[in-house]
């Protein structure tokens, strides 16, 4: 355990995932707002919390079976594929959100509960995502889980400030996506095997390719859904 923390590989890949966790949980904070909106004020802070640690623990219980997953063959390609679509998703602009989707609580157990579910339901991106930039290492998970989800949480408004004001930040996030689904679909035996060429050949290829698809098809959409969106 002790030598992954002297790898600069080790480090490169928790920034990765701490920018995976806040370039795609800016509507998680949405959801826990509207969860806790009828808590008295002295306990939305205790239902954050306390949701927020169930939230963890479920990621890591659910980043653990990914990895497991994405050592069976094809299913790092299809991991892969999934990347790709979450890269293009991060980049288009969405509607406002809907307040009678998400139930207020009125006491602390309840609001908890559905802090937990409903970040555990709109996270499978974010889980997907951590699972493949860790490239199998429980270390890596457990730690940017930690780090990332309370910054998020505590931190979201800035975030969707940040992310409004410099939209590059959005386009960079998408292509981060598109590099680690070159990165994991590279590394399928398969793959390799389809196309008989070297691994690491394979990796140099693909990870800059598949950035520049997310990044091109990602703004090309987005395009098309700002002018339907103005037009209607």
């Amino acid at each position: 355990m002790f030598a992954e923390f002297a790898s600069p590989t080790f480090w490169l890949a928790l920034v990765e995932i701490i920018g995976i966790n806040v370039l795609l949980s800016g509507d998680n904070a949405v959801v826990i707002a509207l969860a806790c909106r009828s808590l008295p004020d002295h306990q939305r802070n205790k239902a954050v919390m306390g949701g927020s640690a169930a939230a963890v623990g479920l990621r890591v219980v659910f980043c653990l079976i990914i990895v497991w997953l994405l050592s069976i063959p094809y299913l790092k390609l299809i991991g892969g594929l999934l990347l790709l679509w979450i890269g293009i998703k991060l980049m288009l602009p969405e509607g406002e959100p809907d307040e009678n989707g998400v139930a207020a609580k009125s006491n602390l157990w309840g609001a908890i509960q559905t802090v937990a579910i409903a970040d555990m339901v709109m996270s499978l991106d974010n889980v997907v995502a951590i699972a493949a930039a860790a490239k199998g290492s429980t270390t890596l998970i457990v730690i940017g889980l930690i780090i990332s989800v309370p910054l998020i949480i505590f931190g979201s408004q800035l975030v969707l400030r940040l992310l409004e004001r410099f939209p590059i930040l959005v386009v960079a996030g998408g292509g981060l996506l598109g590099w680690i689904a070159g990165e994991i679909i590279s590394s399928d035996e398969k793959v390799q095997g389809w196309l008989s060429m070297d691994h690491h050949l394979l990796e140099q290829i693909a990870k800059p390719a598949l950035t520049v698809f997310v990044v091109a098809v990602g703004m090309l959409l987005a395009r098309r859904k700002s002018a339907a969106a103005s037009h209607g």
